[in-house]
C-alpha cells in the first residue's frame, strides 16, 4: 500500500468511527418523545394557562403519538411550578405553560426569585395572548347599582377599606392589573391572592370577593351564567368575544390603561433546538386549524404559534414594560 492509498484508509476510518460515535446521539434525538411529555401548569386548575395547556396537549399527543400530559403545580404566584421546570432535565420532556407574571412581571415584583426567566429557560412559542377583564361579585352589584367601572369608583370612595380584590397570585398579570387600577384611580382594596384564577373566581361567584381583574377566557363562563358581572376590558382595544364591553380607558377615562396578559411554552436551559422547533411547528400548526382557532377566539383569547426567537423577543419587551408597572405601583413581594 503506498502513502496516499494508506493516508485515505486511516481518513476513512477516522471518518466512519465519527459517524458511528455521533449515531447514537443523533438517534436519541429524533426518537424524541419515547415517553410522555409533562407540561407544568403553574396555577391551579380553571384558569385560564390551564384551559390553553389543555387545548394543545391532546393536538401535541397526536402529533407527536406520546402523551402530552398537564400538571398543576400552583403556588407564589406562578413561581413554584416555574422553578420545577428550571430545575428540570433540558431533555424535552417537561415543558412550561408560562405566562406574562412568571416571565414578564416577577423578576422585577419578587424580592428572590427561585429561578432565573431567561438564563433557565428557552422560549418554545407564545399560544396566545388575552385580554383581562374587570368583575365584580353580581349581589354587590345589583345591591349598589354597579352597572359601570365610574359607579364602581364611586362605590370604593364612598366605602373606603370595605373592598376585597381576589387575584390568581402575587405578580400575576391579575394582580398587576388590580395594581394599577387602584394607583391610577386613588382608591383602596385589599388584595387577596389565590392560586390560581379558578378557586378566586368561585370565591367571587359566592359573594367572599368583591372585584377581580381575570383573564377573559377563564372568567367568561360565570360572566355568560350571570354569576359575576363584567365591567370593562383592560386591553387597549375592545374584544370581539365581549364586543359591548367598553376598555377602561373608555369607560372610566383612565389614559393609556392597558393590562393584558399572554401564555407560553418554555423548555428548561438546555433543550435541543431541534426538539423546540418540532413542538414549536406542531403547536401552530393546531393553533391555526380552524376548530382550535375559533374555540379559542369565542373565548377572547388571540392564537400565536410563533417562532422561538420571535417570544424570546416578546418576553424581553415584556419584563422591560412591566418592571416599570411594578415600580410606578410600589409594588412588591418579599
Amino acid at each position: 500500500m503506498n502513502f496516499v492509498s494508506h493516508r485515505r484508509h486511516i481518513v476513512g476510518g477516522l471518518a466512519a468511527a465519527a459517524l458511528l460515535a455521533a449515531a447514537p446521539a443523533a438517534w436519541a434525538q429524533s426518537a424524541w418523545p419515547a415517553k410522555p411529555v409533562k407540561i407544568v401548569v403553574p396555577f391551579a386548575p380553571g384558569g385560564t394557562t390551564d384551559i390553553l395547556a389543555r387545548a394543545v396537549a391532546p393536538e401535541l399527543s397526536r402529533a407527536f403519538g406520546q402523551q402530552f400530559v398537564v400538571e398543576n403545580k400552583a403556588g407564589a404566584g406562578g413561581n413554584l411550578g416555574a422553578e420545577q421546570v428550571a430545575k428540570s432535565a433540558g431533555d424535552g420532556y417537561t415543558l412550561l405553560m408560562g405566562t406574562v407574571g412568571t416571565h414578564g412581571i416577577n423578576r422585577a415584583l419578587y424580592a428572590k426569585l427561585p429561578y432565573d426567566p431567561f438564563k433557565d429557560f428557552v422560549p418554545v412559542t407564545l399560544v396566545a395572548g388575552v385580554p383581562n377583564v374587570m368583575v365584580v361579585n353580581a349581589d354587590l352589584a345589583a345591591t349598589h347599582k354597579i352597572n359601570n367601572v365610574n359607579d364602581f369608583i364611586k362605590y370604593a370612595r364612598a366605602n373606603p377599606g370595605k373592598l376585597n380584590m381576589a387575584s390568581s397570585g402575587n405578580g400575576t398579570s391579575i394582580h398587576l392589573a388590580g395594581e394599577l387600577f387602584k394607583s391610577q384611580t386613588g382608591i383602596f382594596m385589599a388584595h387577596i391572592p389565590y392560586r390560581g384564577s379558578g378557586p378566586a373566581l368561585l370565591d367571587l361567584a359566592a359573594g367572599n370577593m368583591d372585584v377581580m381583574f381575570d383573564n377573559l377566557p377563564s372568567a367568561l363562563q360565570l360572566i355568560k351564567a350571570g354569576k359575576i358581572k363584567a365591567l370593562a376590558v383592560t386591553s387597549g382595544q375592545r374584544s370581539s368575544a365581549v364586543p359591548d364591553l367598553p376598555t377602561i380607558e373608555e369607560a372610566a377615562g383612565l389614559k393609556g390603561f392597558e393590562a393584558s396578559s399572554w401564555f407560553g411554552l418554555l423548555a428548561p436551559a438546555g433543550t435541543p433546538m431541534d426538539i423546540v422547533n418540532r413542538i414549536q411547528q406542531e403547536v401552530s400548526k393546531a393553533l391555526n386549524s380552524p376548530a382550535i382557532k375559533e374555540k379559542l377566539q369565542l373565548q377572547g383569547a388571540i392564537p400565536s404559534g410563533n417562532t422561538s426567537a420571535q417570544f424570546g423577543a416578546l418576553i424581553e419587551a415584556e419584563h422591560k414594560k412591566w418592571a416599570a408597572v411594578v415600580k410606578a405601583s410600589g409594588a412588591k413581594v418579599d
